[in-house]
């Protein structure tokens, strides 16, 4: 039997899913991790469970749609400077490591008491991941 979209979708989506929750466990510094798509829509996200969120929901709405218009932008520059690894933003509060993949962008907050070191050996697992 065919499987119709809506199926194929969800499929897809608890895929992004797990792949977003194994990103969680990989350390307890990591508060969130999300798959946001080209226009900014939030396609899968976990929070850690017992942190409060930092931003409102227009906020993150407005966060993500930032993002995902730069690197929609930055798209030409990147025939010419090569692929972008990630993105490492460096908050007050939080640092924030995004990657651009095909299937979206991966947006994750880690604690800001998390070391540059740390921070750098998180991007490498991630990377095994996605």
């Amino acid at each position: 039997m065919q499987k119709t979209p809506s199926q194929k979708w969800t499929e897809q989506i608890t895929h992004y899913r797990k792949k977003c929750q194994t990103i969680l466990e990989l350390s307890k510094s990591i508060r969130y991790v999300g798959l946001v798509n080209e226009y900014g829509r939030t396609m899968t996200g976990i929070l850690r469970p017992g942190l409060a969120m930092l931003l409102s929901n227009e906020s993150t709405r407005n966060e993500f749609f930032l993002v995902s218009t730069m690197l929609t932008m930055r798209n030409k520059a990147s025939a010419a400077l090569g692929n972008m690894d990630s993105i490492i933003l460096k908050h007050d509060k939080v640092t924030v490591v995004i990657f651009q993949r095909k299937e979206g962008i991966y947006y994750i907050s880690v604690n800001k008491s998390v070391t540059p070191d740390a921070v750098n050996k998180i991007i490498a697992k991630i990377k095994k991941i996605i």
